[in-house]
């Protein structure tokens, strides 16, 4: 369950996506908490401006974190994002070791939101993480932000379509 003390975190990765949709990336954020609360890194969304189709920010969070961090101090770390994690993301942190990842928007949200602004599927199917990872501490949508984020999608649609 999404909690108050998660709130604000997940702020941060709506105010993070924003800023990759400003950048002309999808609008996704993520941000890397250790055990004590401390948001030690943050990333966003970066496919397009750096020409890089792995630059998800929960992904380069899980490169940053093995690098930086022990065994123990990723399993006591949260990921929050503004959407749930790909399959390539959720791997990525399951082999990691990360812990808890908690998300403002879910998979199946995403997927509905796509399909009602006639966004053809991609490549990779639309895994929860779960389905990927069936040992991970998940929790989320975060509601009333969901909807923050779908706004997000719609106003990158709209700039596609323009």
């Amino acid at each position: 369950m999404v909690s108050a003390s998660d709130i604000g975190y997940l702020r941060r990765c709506v105010e993070l996506a924003r800023e990759a949709l400003e950048a002309g990336d999808s609008p996704f954020g993520s941000v890397l908490v250790d055990a004590a609360g401390k948001i030690i890194k943050e990333d966003r969304n970066q496919t397009v401006t750096q020409a890089d189709v792995t630059w998800h920010p929960e992904f380069t969070l899980v490169q940053w974190a093995q690098k930086n961090l022990t065994p123990t101090e990723r399993a006591a770390a949260t990921v929050y994002t503004s959407g749930e994690h790909c399959p390539m993301c959720t791997a990525a942190h399951a082999n990691a070791g990360l812990g808890r990842i908690v998300y403002a928007s879910s998979t199946a949200q995403l997927v509905r939101w796509r399909t009602e602004l006639g966004i053809k599927a991609g490549p990779v199917a639309p895994l929860s993480i779960n389905q990927v990872a069936p040992g991970l501490s998940v929790d989320g949508p975060a509601p009333g932000l969901d909807e923050e984020v779908r706004g997000l999608h719609q106003e990158k649609q709209a700039r596609t379509v323009s």
